[in-house]
């Protein structure tokens, strides 16, 4: 089973089950507004476990993502700022291509905010 989770913080789990694509798709925790500032999710898109890594022998990773959002809720870019392990860095397509699918509730300002991602096989 491939597991896919995400976390901000406070920690928001997000899991995923695979495919034979090993394709993810999320069971998140509830969102609600956070005193922290971190935006609400309103649309998630789950990120596919790379051929590669299968093929690769690579099960696992933790990736930290900074996320630039506008005002309207869309992401305006996707930056991995870390791997771990450094061969994590395998799935810093999927989880770009992923995220700049998500979309956040609007709040009529540009916001930025970190995030960890966590992908795993078993």
């Amino acid at each position: 089973m491939n597991k896919f989770a995400t976390s901000t913080t406070p920690w928001a789990h997000l899991l995923a089950a695979s495919s034979l694509v090993l394709a993810a798709a999320l069971a998140v925790a509830p969102n609600v507004a956070r005193a922290d500032g971190t935006p609400k999710v309103v649309k998630k898109v789950p990120p596919e476990f790379p051929g590669e890594a299968t093929r690769k022998g690579i099960t696992d990773g933790v990736l930290k993502a900074k996320l630039s959002i506008d005002g309207n809720g869309a992401v305006t870019e996707v930056a991995i700022v870390e791997a771990t392990p450094p061969k994590a860095k395998i799935f810093s397509d999927a989880a770009t291509a992923a995220l700049n699918q998500w979309k956040f509730e609007a709040t009529g300002k540009a916001q930025s905010f970190e995030l960890k991602l966590v992908f795993s096989q078993e």
